[in-house]
């Protein structure tokens, strides 16, 4: 095995791969980066047994050399140390080299390192996917569904199941769910027509936030294949495979209020930042809670209070007021994470009393809806 490489496309695709190698793995083989390198162009895979991400680097592209193969050949080459050495080797090209015993010389201007790389005939065979269930999505509208959910997740290993967002696909309608007992977060959009369906794929929450670093900014399809325990994402050169959580999802859609006695509509940014306030003093009691009241005149109090600093209290003056007047307390930290993620200018929230779900919801995006349950609280 012998090949020059641009050390920018180097950099970039070992930037990909290596976010599925684990720190914590113990199987040797899976602390590296797999190279196979062909006549065509060079596939590096990495990892860790829950997620496997694999990037192909063409030998042109649009006429321009990338890649000069002398010798063909496979090797796995310890990822630590060689992910921090390419990005600071010297020249804008990097010949890699093949020795005796698996080891590995990599040349850069005048740069020479040697490592002592490791059998690629030793690296676990990635899965072979039956493609019978694919959907394309656009990229901008994967990654608006994984933010607006992902936060949402148990970080619980106990309830593993919970740890992941909820796929449903019915009747053409795509729908992501997220909770952890004390929120919910969900999104759901309509597809072109389309005969795949399918019920409780449940994907990692981690593996998600991995996902969305891996997504450009730039608008592109992307094709997800479901299988029986994977599911695999083809992004461009790219392939992200990850495992199905196991476990059966509960059914959330009963917990979810229809009607409200009570709405009110708010400025986003306005509300966002007298919670955040209000949060400085709730963090301090540890507990988080906020209290918000509605009068009968319409007035909005939001207030938070430690026994050893003091009391935050903020009237606020939303854009519609419906239903009865309303004292509730929530967790301030969960509100602020859904209005991170809400991009429209007002939201709307309804309540069905002092002990029942607060429902959140975008007033420009119907399609998205976030829960949060209250806290009893006395006083």
């Amino acid at each position: 095995m012998k090949f020059t490489i641009d050390k920018h496309w180097l950099n970039e695709a070992i930037g990909h791969v290596s976010k599925a190698i684990s720190s914590r793995t113990t199987i040797p083989i899976l602390s590296g980066i797999k190279f196979d390198v062909r006549h065509d162009g060079i596939t590096l895979t990495a990892s860790d047994t829950d997620i496997s991400i694999q990037r192909f680097i063409p030998v042109e592209h649009e006429g321009h050399i990338i890649v000069q193969v002398e010798q063909t050949g496979s090797l796995v080459i310890p990822a630590k140390f060689f992910v921090d050495l390419v990005r600071k080797l010297p020249s804008a090209q990097v010949l890699i080299e093949r020795k005796e015993m698996y080891q590995i010389l990599i040349r850069s201007g005048n740069s020479e390192v040697l490592l002592a790389g490791l059998d690629a005939e030793e690296y676990p065979v990635l899965p072979s996917l039956e493609e019978n269930q694919i959907i394309t999505l656009n990229n901008d509208l994967l990654k608006s569904m994984i933010r607006q959910t992902v936060f949402a997740a148990s970080s619980n290993e106990a309830t593993s199941v919970l740890t992941g967002v909820l796929w449903t696909l019915h009747d053409s309608t795509l729908k992501f769910v997220a909770t952890d007992r004390h929120r919910l977060a969900s999104m759901e959009v309509r597809l072109e027509s389309t005969p795949v369906q399918f019920t409780n794929i449940v994907i990692s929450a981690k593996t998600l936030n991995e996902l969305y670093k891996l997504l450009s900014d730039q608008n592109q399809k992307i094709d997800i294949v479901v299988a029986d325990n994977q599911v695999l994402f083809k992004i461009d050169s790219l392939l992200f495979f990850t495992r199905i959580l196991d476990g059966t999802y509960p059914d959330t859609t009963k917990i979810i209020p229809q009607v409200y006695k009570s709405e009110i509509v708010f400025q986003t940014k306005e509300l966002a930042d007298a919670i955040d306030r209000a949060y400085l003093m709730s963090r301090e009691e540890k507990t988080n809670i906020v209290r918000m009241s509605a009068a009968d005149d319409g007035e909005i109090e939001i207030s938070s209070s430690s026994t050893e600093i003091g009391k935050v209290t903020e009237q606020l003056v939303a854009k519609i007021v419906t239903g009865e007047p309303l004292k509730i307390a929530f967790n301030s930290k969960y509100m602020l994470d859904v209005l991170k993620v809400i991009d429209s200018e007002t939201i709307r929230i309804g309540f069905t009393g002092a002990m029942s779900p607060m429902i959140v919801k975008p007033d420009e995006h119907t399609q998205i809806l976030h829960l949060i349950l209250p806290y009893r609280t006395t006083g």
